[in-house]
């Protein structure tokens, strides 16, 4: 095969520092302006973006020239760089360590898209935690650890 075909939709999952409710209405567009910016920069198309207090849920493209590391690494490390360039919270703004980062299908594009953008709703029956422990045993990992 003469050329390259590559298109990973990824649902990726992070925390706030100790699972901290940071982000709060006043300031959650804004946070996911910066995740999205970042995305964008790095090539990563964004479906749609949104989360809790204390954790966000990204829909993207991954960009195949990029490893989805390298790609999670800069889109916390430069939305928080700018929360805290713009002291967006009173002290100082991190993400906790890991990530959970999902594959999703062309087929599955619709569910996780509306997952999604219905986590307030969502999360009025399970708390995060719960959730990531969830996503940890649908998907066949052994180790559930906090995100």
């Amino acid at each position: 095969m003469s050329h390259s075909f590559s298109k990973i939709w990824v649902h990726a999952i992070w925390a706030a520092k100790h699972r901290q409710e940071l982000i709060d209405f006043s300031i959650e567009k804004r946070v996911h302006d910066y995740i999205r910016d970042e995305l964008i920069d790095l090539g990563c198309p964004v479906r749609i973006i949104n989360g809790m207090p204390d954790h966000v849920h990204i829909l993207f493209l991954l960009n195949a020239q990029k490893s989805i590391a390298d790609v999670i690494r800069q889109a916390k490390g430069g939305s928080s760089h700018s929360i805290n360039g713009e002291n967006l919270i009173l002290g100082k703004f991190s993400w906790q360590t890991g990530y959970a980062a999902f594959a999703v299908s062309e087929s599955q594009l619709d569910v996780v898209y509306n997952y999604i953008k219905n986590q307030k709703k969502h999360h009025l029956k399970i708390d995060g935690q719960k959730e990531f422990d969830e996503f940890v045993k649908l998907h066949g990992f052994e180790n559930k650890t906090n995100l």
